[in-house]
Parts: structure tokens; sequence; C-alpha cells
């Protein structure tokens, strides 16, 4: 078994690039890591170890996550990409920036993708089969003008940068790129895109009225006494409390707090909202803190 240290680029990405011998055609190696070789405290979290192979290089990064913290969503990034291994590069790239990637390879496929889960960015190629990025980008600017769109293409003509202006591109990348470069674009994308959410919890405990939250043992104390929240109900009350006297709409609630990569229904998030009710307020028909907002999304008052 060989040995190979892991070493940090960064405070939050650590990759290796190790240089292989023999036949292009080896497809794995056994290898080992000692914890103490990462530049970080290793108390508080899990990690995986993963390893992708390109050519004759293997690029080998940790990926690690906290099972027991609240955690806002990662960021969602449609990737729409049909040279396989330049998507593929492009997913590790982003997965290593601590984005979740959805891959498409068709034009078709990646707008019904977009249609049925939630984004915070897409990058699109231009030149796709059954429909092109342009084309893809036009219909997805007809049902949602809030998602940055980055073309990503070897469309490279002034008059084509101009059309992807045109029809709601957010940016535009032409092959070859810098990777780097990319990489910024998409973290100023992102970081627009979820603008009025949280990215970290700071508040341990909350007080109001004779109730008390507590966002690390997941308690609450409240008119009927003690509950044990889920992660679900404890997300959703440090959101709106921590937009106190605001409306949170429900694109905000889905940024941050719902793991699913479909929407759920108004009807999910006002059972959340019902059991905050009985479990705070003394009076359920006459709600002081809690309340729904129709057409707009949800408030905590305080």
């Amino acid at each position: 078994m060989e040995r190979f240290q892991i070493s940090g680029i960064g405070s939050k990405k650590f990759r290796e690039r190790f240089q292989t011998s023999g036949s292009d055609t080896t497809s794995s190696f056994l290898f080992s890591v000692s914890i103490s070789d990462f530049p970080f405290p290793t108390s508080d979290f899990r990690c995986n170890i993963c390893v992708i192979k390109f050519s004759k290089c293997y690029f080998v990064y940790l990926k690690r996550y906290h099972s027991d913290k609240i955690t806002p969503m990662k960021p969602r990034i449609l990737v729409v990409e049909d040279e396989k291994n330049l998507l593929e590069a492009i997913r590790v790239n982003l997965e290593m920036e601590d984005y979740e990637v959805e891959p498409a390879t068709n034009g078709s496929v990646a707008l019904k993708k977009f249609r049925e889960q939630r984004f915070n960015l897409v990058i699109l190629d231009v030149m796709l089969p059954e429909m092109d990025g342009f084309a893809v980008c036009e219909k997805i600017r007809l049902d949602n003008m809030d998602v940055p769109i980055l073309f990503l293409t070897a469309k490279d003509t002034h008059a084509d940068k101009l059309k992807g202006f045109k029809l709601g591109g957010d940016d535009y990348v032409t092959k070859p790129f810098n990777l780097d470069e990319v990489l910024m674009r998409v973290h100023v994308l992102v970081k627009h895109s979820m603008k009025g959410t949280k990215d970290e919890m700071t508040t341990k405990t909350y007080k109001f009225d004779g109730n008390e939250v507590n966002f690390v043992t997941f308690e609450a104390k409240g008119v009927n006494g003690t509950v044990k929240l889920t992660k679900k109900e404890a997300q959703l009350l440090k959101l709106l409390i921590d937009h106190k006297n605001e409306a949170v709409s429900r694109n905000q609630i889905l940024q941050y707090v719902w793991d699913y990569d479909v929407f759920p229904s108004t009807r999910t998030i006002d059972n959340f909202i019902l059991s905050f009710r009985k479990y705070f307020e003394k009076d359920l028909r006459n709600p002081r803190y809690f309340h729904s907002i129709r057409g707009v999304g949800y408030k905590f008052t305080d």
C-alpha cells in the first residue's frame, strides 16, 4: 500500500495532484492517509476521501461535513455540458468549492431539471444536442428571471455574446477558459443569487416572552413545556428569527432550509408554522409571533 500525504490549498479546499507511472489504463490504486496530515482541527467532523482519475493524473481531495449541526443548504448549480470529460472536470472543481452540482448533457434534460428542482446558478454551454443553450436560456427566463445564468461556450463571436446577454444571460465566458476565473465568477453570481439568506448561524439560543429555543440541542421551551425540535423545524425557526419583523419568502426558505431536490408544497411550510404556533403561542386563533402572509411568505414578530 502506498501512502500519499494530502496538503491543503486555502482554508476550505484540500487537494493534491499525483502523477502516476505505468499504463494509462490504471483505474485505481491503494493509499492511506493519516488524519494528522490535515492542517485543521479534526474533532468536530467526519470526512470522505475521494479520488478522480484524469488521464495519468489522480486528483485526490477531502470532503468534510458536519453531521449534527444546523447548516444552510449548499448552493446548487445546474451544469449543462455535452462533453462528458469537461462536464466531470467542472463538476469536481465546483464540488471542491463546496457547491452541489446537478449535471445535464443536453438542452431538453437541462430544462426539465430546472423546472423540477431549485438552483442558485446555471452554467450553460451553447452547442448542445436537442436544444441549444440560447433556447434553454430563453425558456428559463420565461419561468424565472432571478436565477443567474453563466454561458460557458466555444461560441466566441461578438454577435454570440450579445445574443447571450439579450436572452437573459448574466455572464459569458468563452472556451478555452481559466478555471480560477470561472470559479470566481461563479462565486460572485451565487453570492448575488443568495442575498437574503444567512450563511452563518451565530445565535445559539433565543428567548421571547417566556419561550426559549436552543439551536444547538434542538430543544425549545414553550407554552406547554419542553419540546424536541426536528432539524427542519430548528432551521426554519432560525431563519425566521434572523429576519425578525421581516417577511421571509418561500424561495428564501427553500434556499436556506429545505433538503429536497424538488419544491415542497406551500401547505408543507404552513404545517411547520402551525406547529410553531402550538409550541409558542398562547392564543392559536390570534397568533402574536408566527404569521403567514398570503402571496408573500412568512414572518416572525417579537
